[in-house]
């Protein structure tokens, strides 16, 4: 009898907020952006929830898809762990890439996934980076890329290490050409990303509460040997600082960055570009 009484709870229906240890209602969770209704902690979410959010439905053309991870330092174990990350994100690399518009404005747009290998930079992911930085150069298109990384990949070592640079002189090319480059951090945006491209925006914003930096807070502290405050790294710390110019929610975030858009197209239509 206490058998045919008892509530089926599916898999997946409620989700815990990792902040405030509220059990949430999956879907309700879904359709407010993944942010907790109680404390308004922005959950982690995926490059295609994302680019579902902030594209414009069916705009979205994925690019350079073809570029792939290869173990060149035959690396035991990573094949094996580029399968498994395949699997668990439902996609082929941390970055998607590709062009869309946002409220009927093309951008050039490059998404990082932390839920494959915690959004940890390799060859792929900067050879997609670069390529998007170059066609969106070539079409003059305005360039926005979301952060979200553990840092660089040590199963390629210090090919891993060199997108950074790579990275970083294509968007240098990409400004002195009058490119508009909007970088979104994200959590976690940490490791060599942060020490690149992710700091190189015209316009950098943040969601809140995003751990933003380069080193571990106790790498910090083990090193300086003094202890660091409770809120460092994170966007409201930058923000006070002005290492960045904004916060936005994510629910605001496609109207904020449409309005930093719209006025830059009036800009060069008003200049003659």
């Amino acid at each position: 009898m206490d058998s045919l009484n008892r509530v089926q709870i599916k898999k997946g229906m409620w989700t815990k907020c990792k902040e405030c240890s509220s059990i949430l209602y999956t879907e309700s969770l879904k359709n407010n952006f993944y942010i907790c209704e109680k404390c308004n902690y922005h959950m982690r979410i995926s490059a295609k929830e994302r680019i579902r959010e902030i594209i414009d439905k069916d705009t979205f053309k994925e690019m350079f898809k073809e570029i792939k991870t290869k173990n060149v330092l035959n690396f035991v174990g990573y094949d094996e762990k580029i399968r498994v990350a395949k699997i668990k994100s439902s996609s082929d690399e941390v970055v998607t890439v590709g062009v869309g518009s946002i409220n009927g404005i093309s951008v050039a747009l490059g998404v990082m996934d932390s839920n494959f290998i915690m959004g940890s930079m390799g060859t792929a992911v900067g050879e997609r980076i670069t390529r998007l930085v170059e066609y969106a150069s070539y079409n003059k298109l305005p360039l926005i890329l979301f952060t979200a990384s553990g840092g660089a990949r040590m199963q390629e070592g210090i090919l891993s290490l060199m997108q950074m640079a790579k990275i970083s002189a294509a968007i240098g090319r990409y400004k002195e050409k009058g490119g508009l480059y909007i970088s979104v951090l994200t959590d976690p945006t940490t490791g060599g990303v942060t020490a690149s491209f992710a700091m190189q925006g015209d316009i950098i914003i943040s969601e809140p509460g995003a751990l933003i930096g380069f080193a571990g807070k106790k790498v910090i502290e083990n090193t300086i040997k003094e202890e660091l405050p409770k809120n460092l790294q994170t966007a409201e710390f930058l923000l006070e600082r002005g290492q960045i110019d904004h916060i936005v929610n994510r629910k605001e975030l496609k109207e904020f960055l449409f309005n930093i858009l719209d006025i830059n197209e009036g800009m060069h239509y008003e200049s003659g570009c």
